[in-house]
């Protein structure tokens, strides 16, 4: 991840949504369309499944983030689990509706907001706190969708940061400056 100094909350937050997204979708390109509906067991959920379960959670949370609480009573959480969408193409449009609430919500707030209430499930929250949350819940069900993704495409995978086994390459184009080549 490619980092800037910043002493903005709001920018830095933004960047990393935006690095996690994109590592997202670097995972569900790399898998057939019958992947993503695939599990390892059936207590785990698919690529599929995860995305329906992220955009119902970003739909919620930041429909109206400052003004209503971020589980709306229209959500029906245990549905993100069952029935996942039809086609990639589907997948895709729920997974960029989703984003597009957090990227409304996040892009309108200033930074002194950030020490504005808000409420989870009728749990009061600083905005900076609400962020935070999600920020911790997000990349780890990314995670989940980069592990099967892996998983499922063996020694075909092409890795999202620094392959197994090339740290010291890495290390080497750090220090000689070219950091970009990986």
């Amino acid at each position: 991840m490619a980092l800037e100094f910043t002493t903005s909350y709001l920018a830095d937050a933004l960047t990393l949504f935006h690095y996690y997204k994109k590592m997202g979708e670097n995972a569900i390109a790399q898998v057939t369309d019958a992947d993503l509906t695939r599990t390892l067991d059936g207590e785990m959920n698919s690529i599929s499944l995860i995305v329906k379960h992220l955009a119902g959670n970003m739909r919620s949370r930041w429909t109206d983030f400052l003004t209503t609480d971020g589980e709306k009573p229209d959500r029906n959480r245990d549905s993100e689990f069952v029935e996942p969408p039809a086609t990639r193409e589907e997948l895709m449009k729920t997974w960029e509706e989703g984003w597009d609430c957090l990227w409304r919500a996040l892009g309108q707030l200033q930074e002194h907001e950030m020490v504005r209430t808000v409420t989870i499930r009728g749990e009061r929250h600083s905005v900076l706190q609400a962020v935070n949350r999600q920020l911790a819940h997000y990349p780890y069900h990314i995670g989940q969708i980069v592990m099967l993704a892996k998983h499922f495409r063996g020694d075909q995978w092409q890795s999202l940061s620094i392959p197994k086994n090339r740290s010291t390459d890495f290390n080497m184009r750090v220090v000689s400056g070219d950091a970009s080549q990986r």
